[in-house]
């Protein structure tokens, strides 16, 4: 290949880029909310994946964006109700398939960790102790064997609700919950010598659930989520994903988690 056929073929894909940033609607300034949540995002040092991947979806998009930070729960009710555009690391059910579109982007496992001093060794053990309860953060939904164990538990009065995972970690080291639910952004702090110590991790048995992209039905139409789609999906395709994921956790952790 002659060096100027090169360049005019590195030319020629900018130009495709540049179609692709070119297609998002940025006829108005757009607002996406972060949560606080182990790797995802931290507060106190204003660092995460999905702090990454909205800087990365800005600068593509060539649009303005409005970032803040709210609790999840917060973050469900806007999108349902049009006051907020987007926000990161939602996975979806049938109720907000109604509501909210998707890009998905990564996707991972969940965990169950336990406190040693319960005995406990397997899933179904935990469930059938009725003087064991659960700790979940507010609004979060997990896997479906995950989701039918809070759904069961809940019925009988044996989930405790946060608004994140801090206090989840402090009910649970002072014995107020005897398990939670986590997952691979929680892992730094699960090795923590006292987290490590006193728990254990078992894994529930299904398949890794996609993450994405969160867009508001009620302000983004479906052309305008599939423009948001294309340039989530040219992340991926390009590896500026993996990259972004590889700043977090090992390569072959992060290459699973965005190749699925």
């Amino acid at each position: 290949m002659t060096v100027r056929l090169a360049f005019a073929i590195l030319a020629m894909l900018g130009c495709f880029g540049l179609a692709s940033a070119a297609t998002i609607d940025c006829s108005r300034t757009y607002t996406l909310a972060l949560h606080d949540h182990g790797l995802l995002y931290s507060a106190e040092t204003g660092t995460g994946i999905d702090k990454d991947v909205a800087d990365e979806l800005i600068r593509r998009s060539g649009c303005k964006v409005v970032v803040s930070l709210m609790p999840r729960a917060r973050i469900w009710q806007l999108i349902e109700s049009g006051a907020l555009d987007f926000s990161l690391s939602g996975i979806t059910n049938t109720e907000r398939d109604k509501f909210a579109g998707f890009a998905w982007y990564f996707s991972n496992k969940y965990y169950l960790l336990v406190r040693n001093d319960t005995g406990i060794r397997n899933l179904s053990n935990f469930e059938q102790d009725g003087k064991l309860q659960l700790g979940v953060i507010r609004s979060f939904r997990y896997s479906e064997s995950a989701n039918r164990l809070v759904d069961k538990l809940q019925n009988a009065n044996r989930v405790s609700q946060a608004g994140g995972l801090a206090p989840l970690y402090q009910t649970l080291m002072q014995g107020q919950i005897q398990a939670m639910i986590v997952e691979p952004f929680d892992f730094p702090a699960l090795e923590e010598r006292k987290i490590r110590e006193m728990s254990t991790i078992l894994e529930f048995k299904d398949p890794a659930v996609p993450h994405g992209l969160i867009m508001s039905k009620k302000t983004l139409s479906a052309a305008q989520q599939e423009q948001w789609r294309a340039l989530t999906a040219d992340m991926r395709n390009d590896g500026t994903t993996r990259r972004i994921f590889e700043k977090y956790f090992k390569p072959d952790l992060a290459s699973a988690m965005v190749n699925f």
